[in-house]
């Protein structure tokens, strides 16, 4: 929501210095983070489910939980064991420069206790919004999964991103105001920042170099310009 208190990636959590992250100054947690071990997590509401419920933990601890560890294998196996039924339904990203995993809790039906299943993502173009892993049922999949896996690889070591920067503030076409990926709809749901995070690899981080190359729109990408966040 547009309107939800936000402020940008950084080092927000003196209890937690190792993370950077963007800050929810709702609820204290955080949509996107990076911990200095090079781990970074990701949360996405599922459908039907945006912002928070009653009873309900925020879903933003999951991501301050998950850089906890020194790596995305570990820290998956640890979120493994939460309790379903204390969070509204997430698509959640754990990744770092050997795995990823996506983690998924749903209902599949109202009258039924929650599900969370932990799966690996391999090599590829993923795209996830509040579906399933590469849904093209939703419209944003369907449209953009074809372009993100024809578009030019980023190159983060020389600041290259003009490609997926394109895609990223790409509007609708079709009439439906959630089909761009950079949207604003009349009930105050849209697109209030973008990133684009590269790790580097297992032997570039092993001659002492910096664990990712962040770059963050602090506002709609088709008119924000992008900057480097110090990590």
């Amino acid at each position: 929501m547009l309107n939800r208190a936000w402020q940008p990636p950084d080092r927000h959590w003196s209890d937690r210095p190792y993370i950077v992250a963007g800050l929810d100054e709702v609820a204290g947690g955080s949509w996107m983070g990076l911990n200095d071990y090079g781990v970074v997590a990701c949360m996405l509401n599922r459908q039907n489910s945006l912002g928070p419920a009653e009873n309900k933990r925020s879903r933003g601890e999951l991501v301050l939980d998950a850089l906890d560890h020194a790596d995305a294998k570990e820290a998956a196996e640890s979120l493994a064991h939460l309790d379903p039924e204390a969070f509204r339904p997430f698509n959640m990203i754990v990744t770092d420069n050997r795995d990823t995993y996506w983690l998924h809790l749903k209902k599949y039906y109202p009258d039924q206790p929650a599900h969370l299943s932990v799966n690996a993502i391999g090599k590829g173009v993923s795209m996830f919004t509040a579906q399933d892993h590469n849904d093209r049922s939703d419209p944003r999949i369907e449209k953009y999964l074809p372009e993100f896996q024809k578009a030019t690889v980023p190159d983060p070591n020389n600041d290259e991103w003009s490609h997926w920067i394109r895609l990223l503030g790409g509007q609708n076409t079709d009439g439906n105001p959630t089909s761009g990926m950079c949207f604003n709809t009349k009930e105050g749901f849209g697109t209030s920042s973008s990133a684009l995070l590269a790790l580097r690899s297992v032997d570039y981080i092993a001659s002492d170099k910096q664990v990712a190359v962040w770059k963050f729109a602090d506002g709609p990408p088709d008119s924000v310009a992008f900057e480097t966040v110090r990590v």
